[in-house]
């Protein structure tokens, strides 16, 4: 019988939320080695160079943080911080997940926060290392769901937390992980952060890393801006996308496809509202790959953000999307591609249009 997304109503423990918080699998197996830098940009080596330094002294704050003083008293220890500025495709990403990684396997063994304790269904190093990593989306996400206070306290054992992605594009967000961040910092734990500059910025990347470091004034002081230039995304061209399938030869390439959902597109997008972000993830948890019929212009903002979110997670799993109705470059109005979440959209139709390539054969 055909599996549909719909049909799926997961639950996700707290311990779970956290323990998920792991680079995508694409980063399963990077390094600041296995960066290879332009040698046409210098400010890659540099970044190099800037994030491998910033990864030891993590774990020397950690230390320092949790040693105990006279009379049992901690020493407030401030953590350090590390914002990674660039274009879209420069490696940023890679060396955000280097970063964790180099926290997690430094992990001391009498922690009890092992970097080889992934759930056993994931094969992966999981966030009981003492680092976690996650979008910005995720990071809102969480607190959400945990509740502020439970949160930091679940995050304060860190030496480091990763955020990849961070938005401006939403005051309450940006300042709910402004606060977020100064009670982890003022705890030791230290926070590397990544922004993509969009496509009419390039040339004044300045703009982003001076938004964040506005939005974030109460930190400023700790984070050392780290500029990643690359080529211009303007001259990229993206792939096109896809022609759209029928309906029957979608319904026959899902059947054909093991372990494969087909959903009605408007009933996966009512699905989605009544589910926390913070469960997509396992929404798609044993999906080998997506198939949705009847795929039409997104014209509505909060369902269009919530396509957004289940787009990364599909990204990060690295599952197809097959599809019938229009194309995936238009399933956002354009409206929305001039509004204010133009990153968040341009990022999502990019996701799709890559996994629309990696269709499942029947």
């Amino acid at each position: 019988m055909q599996q549909r997304l719909v049909d799926r109503d997961p639950e996700v423990p707290a311990d779970q939320l956290i323990a998920q918080m792991v680079p995508p699998p694409t980063f399963d197996e990077v390094s600041f080695a296995s960066y290879i830098p332009d040698p046409r940009e210098p400010s890659q080596a540099e970044a190099v160079r800037k994030a491998e330094q910033f990864a030891g002294q993590v774990t020397k704050i950690r230390a320092a943080a949790d040693k105990k003083g006279l009379f049992g008293k901690k020493k407030q220890v401030m953590g350090a911080g590390l914002y990674l500025d660039g274009g879209f495709g420069v490696g940023k990403t890679h060396l955000l997940a280097s970063i964790y990684w180099a926290a997690a396997r430094s992990a001391p063994a009498s922690s009890g926060r092992s970097a080889s304790s992934a759930p056993a269904s994931s094969g992966r190093s999981a966030s009981s290392a003492p680092a976690s990593f996650g979008t910005f989306g995720e990071v809102t996400n969480l607190v959400g769901a945990l509740g502020f206070t439970n949160a930091v306290e679940r995050l304060s054992g860190n030496s480091v937390l990763c955020i990849d992605e961070f938005e401006l594009d939403d005051p309450g967000d940006t300042m709910l992980v402004s606060r977020l961040l100064t009670e982890l910092t003022a705890r030791g734990v230290s926070v590397a952060a990544t922004s993509n500059t969009l496509p009419d910025q390039l040339g004044e990347g300045r703009f982003a890393a001076q938004d964040f470091l506005r939005e974030i004034r109460k930190l400023g002081s700790l984070f050392e801006t780290v500029r990643v230039d690359g080529p211009d995304y303007r001259h990229r061209d993206l792939p096109p996308a896809p022609d759209p399938t029928t309906p029957e030869r979608l319904a026959e390439k899902a059947a054909a496809a093991p372990d494969s959902t087909l959903d009605d597109f408007d009933a996966l997008l009512a699905h989605l509202s009544t589910l926390h972000p913070s469960r997509y993830r396992a929404l798609l948890s044993g999906v080998s790959s997506v198939f949705l019929s009847g795929v039409h212009t997104i014209t509505d903002q909060a369902v269009a953000l919530r396509m957004v979110v289940l787009t990364d997670r599909l990204y990060d799993a690295g599952i197809p999307v097959t599809v019938s109705g229009v194309p995936l470059d238009r399933i956002f109005s354009e409206e929305m591609l001039g509004g204010g979440y133009r990153k968040k959209y341009l990022r999502a139709i990019s996701r799709l249009l890559a996994l629309s390539r990696f269709e499942v054969p029947a």
